[in-house]
């Protein structure tokens, strides 16, 4: 039992000093939209980054998150650095598919940011999609360990079929190229796409789903996007954590945690906690 309360007295940010697991966070953290009303970001960004703080994942990566937004998270997430600009621009235009990650677990290696479009090396719209998207990643050493990993943080077009599709095709060829170097290798992002369908297929041609890969039982809704009603289900299931080989998932959860009623993003975090 000592030994126990020791491990967890030595754990930091989901970073156990024994076992060397990790958590992963991915959590569409919605747009600063004033048409939200009660939802609005300014109502609920402290409650949203203490949840962050609360769970303490050793990796973050957001979606939606305009740059202002993601100056508020980088300032009240003292312990972690980020990277990653705006799908507009690739600075700060637009939204951000950032990457946060807790500066005493990892060292920075390498770090940038592509576009989903036939033209990934600059600010551009792909196939049928109706907004620029991009995909961020960062090659980091894991302190704990030396091992290298890279991680990968995105968002799919949510009306074009054919710019999900390509999209899951162009990161699945990264991802594996990535891993065919030596990296230990996590996607994660809002896909736009529930389990059926054939992105979430072609992603796992060459990836493993962390929600049918845990050892534990997968913890909370089915789903990850439900609007903001803590009394309604969460059906839909469109937030996902990937992983390479060499990689056991130790849990899965999506958290529905909330405040008066409810939730702090449209979206509900996924969390994994991986070894």
């Amino acid at each position: 039992m000592r030994l126990l309360i020791l491990a967890g007295l030595l754990a930091y940010g989901g970073l156990a000093a024994q076992g060397q697991s990790l958590r992963v966070m991915t959590y569409n953290i919605r747009y600063d939209n004033a048409g939200d009303g009660i939802n609005a970001w300014p109502q609920r960004k402290a409650e949203l980054a203490n949840q962050v703080r609360y769970y303490g994942p050793t990796v973050l990566g957001i979606q939606e998150g305009l740059h202002h937004q993601v100056a508020y998270l980088d300032s009240a997430l003292a312990d972690y650095s980020y990277v990653g600009g705006g799908r507009d621009d690739g600075r700060q235009g637009g939204e951000y598919s950032a990457l946060f990650y807790a500066t005493a677990a990892w060292e920075l290696l390498e770090e940038g940011q592509f576009w989903l479009s036939p033209t990934p090396d600059r600010p551009s719209q792909g196939w049928d999609a109706a907004l620029p998207r991009i995909a961020t990643w960062a090659k980091l050493r894991y302190a704990e360990t030396g091992e290298t990993w890279a991680i990968i943080n995105t968002h799919f077009d949510h009306q074009g079929e054919q710019a999900r599709l390509e999209s899951a095709k162009m990161l699945r060829a990264f991802a594996n190229g990535l891993e065919s170097q030596g990296y230990k290798v996590v996607l994660m992002g809002d896909l736009n796409a529930t389990p059926e369908q054939e992105p979430i297929r072609e992603l796992r041609r060459g990836l493993a789903d962390t929600e049918s890969l845990t050892a534990n039982p997968a913890f909370g809704p089915g789903g990850t996007f439900g609007g903001w009603n803590a009394g309604e289900p969460v059906a839909r299931r469109i937030d996902y954590v990937w992983v390479g080989g060499g990689i056991a998932v130790l849990k899965y959860g999506v958290l529905s945690d909330s405040r008066d009623g409810r939730y702090y993003s449209d979206h509900l975090p996924v969390l994994v906690e991986l070894q």
